[in-house]
């Protein structure tokens, strides 16, 4: 005869595969090591900088993959849903069992549990069982929530609970771990990071995201007032600082000046001081001076980008074209520098460079005519990263959650203790004993000190309340 078998219940296979703990490490495993990945793989460069790093076939495969803004990829997300569903599931199917625990109005004792304890304590007194039940009732009452007393063929029994409840301390703990789930994941679907340039005095509403480098709307103006950078002896940057505003229908709304590590928040969203560069000057000053004294000239003239210069006497004329931020000589930068165009009245045209760090650098030249910037009109524009993560205010309540739930988990216990009384011939015998559900060794501790407090209870001298 061949049995019948009935294939599991689909919704139930689906609950077990989530409740199974094996999952759990199994998505911990891969959450660990795609975040390693993410780590050693730089995340949001430009497509430039991951052809040149990784070539081009790594670069194709990583790029169908998501690496390169992994956190923000469909499968990590799947696998943060996969593992916020299986700590949900994993806390109601054993939390029922935990609650029959908490829940219960008249917890069972068993005696003959606490009698078999090998860190009971024993002690004999010369008073009557009711006596001792009335001077160790209130007692055993005020340290302990619950408290009764029953009574038994040789004496009494009294029994004692605290801190029952905290067996849900791990679940409080589980709650924490899908806070901070959901709070990646929704600043992973909804948040989004970043960047701007804005030149001094003026205004933007829009950045550029990192991800997908495509332009991203404010509903809100910034505004650069000023920048400004200090140096170091060495020439490295000390600190640069940007004054924005910012500006709800061309009204200021919130002035402040922003360094590195102390950003501006609006709405959410955090604008936080990244970087800056100087801008081409609209008007600069030159100094012309002939090489050979006898040419007998030397004079300054303002002028504009794209604007020619005349030379004295017909000469020929210069013609600032450019501005570089980093100007190269002989493979090397030599800083900040203006390129321009001299041309003689006979002969070529000849290029000119002219580093703001080196004012005679044009003699090198040698031609007839030595050129430098005397002055120039210079700007900056302040780089800034604009990040918005709607998942931080529910990620910071993990945290705190998770601070209470790990506090009662590890320093707080459910305890339990019994008290028995019983006739000795003209004296009676006491035994205290308890128990803990955690910090075994400092339960007997407590026991020992309840026991010596009893004792001095116990004695015929002392008052029986």
């Amino acid at each position: 005869m061949v049995k019948n078998e009935t294939s599991p219940d689909p919704k139930n296979r689906i609950w077990m595969f989530f409740a199974s703990v094996k999952l759990t490490v199994a998505l911990l495993l891969t959450l660990a090591v795609t975040s390693i990945i993410g780590t050693v793989i730089p995340q949001n460069e430009s497509p430039a900088a991951y052809v040149n790093a990784y070539g081009e076939n790594l670069y194709r495969i990583f790029s169908v993959l998501n690496f390169f803004d992994m956190y923000r990829s469909w499968w990590f997300q799947l696998l943060i849903i996969f593992l916020t569903i299986n700590v949900v599931v994993c806390s109601l199917e054993r939390l029922p069992k935990t609650w029959k625990i908490v829940s219960v109005k008249v917890p069972p004792f068993n005696a003959d549990r606490f009698r078999d304890d090998n860190s009971k304590v024993d002690f004999q007194s010369q008073r009557s069982v009711q006596t001792l039940r009335q001077a160790f009732e209130p007692f055993i009452c005020k340290k302990f929530n619950y408290c009764r007393v029953e009574e038994t063929d040789k004496g009494v029994l009294l029994f004692g609970e605290k801190g029952r409840w905290t067996r849900l301390g791990a679940y409080i703990v589980h709650m924490s771990i899908i806070f901070l789930l959901v709070g990646a994941l929704i600043g992973s679907i909804y948040g989004f990071e970043g960047f701007v340039n804005i030149p001094e005095g003026q205004t933007v509403n829009q950045i550029r995201l990192r991800n997908s480098n495509e332009i991203y709307p404010l509903d809100f103006d910034i505004r650069c007032d000023r920048f400004s950078v200090s140096f170091y002896e060495t020439g490295t940057p000390k600190e640069y600082r940007s004054a924005l505003t910012i500006l709800e229908e061309e009204k200021p709304v919130l002035q402040k000046d922003i360094i590195v590590n102390d950003p501006l928040s609006y709405k959410g969203i955090n604008i936080f001081q990244s970087s800056y560069g100087s801008l081409p000057s609209e008007s600069l000053t030159l100094s012309i001076s002939s090489r050979e004294p006898q040419l007998g000239f030397n004079f300054v003239k303002e002028t504009k980008i794209g604007e020619p210069v005349e030379l004295p006497d017909g000469k020929g004329s210069v013609v600032i074209q450019d501005y570089t931020n980093s100007a190269q000589f002989g493979g090397r930068s030599i800083g900040e520098a203006f390129i321009g165009v001299l041309t003689p009245k006979e002969g070529e045209p000849v290029q000119v460079i002219l580093p703001l760090r080196f004012p005679n650098f044009d003699r090198m030249r040698q031609g007839d005519f030595i050129i430098a910037v005397q002055d120039y009109e210079k700007k900056f524009y302040t780089g800034l990263q604009v990040a918005y993560d709607p998942g931080v205010p529910v990620v910071y309540l993990g945290f705190i959650v998770m601070i209470l739930g790990c506090f009662i988990t590890f320093f707080i216990s459910h305890q339990r203790i019994c008290i028995e009384v019983i006739r000795a011939g003209n004296s009676s015998r006491v035994m205290v004993a308890g128990t803990s559900n955690k910090n075994k060794l400092g339960m007997q501790q407590k026991i020992k000190r309840i026991s010596e407090k009893l004792q001095g209870m116990s004695q015929v001298n002392s008052p029986t309340t």
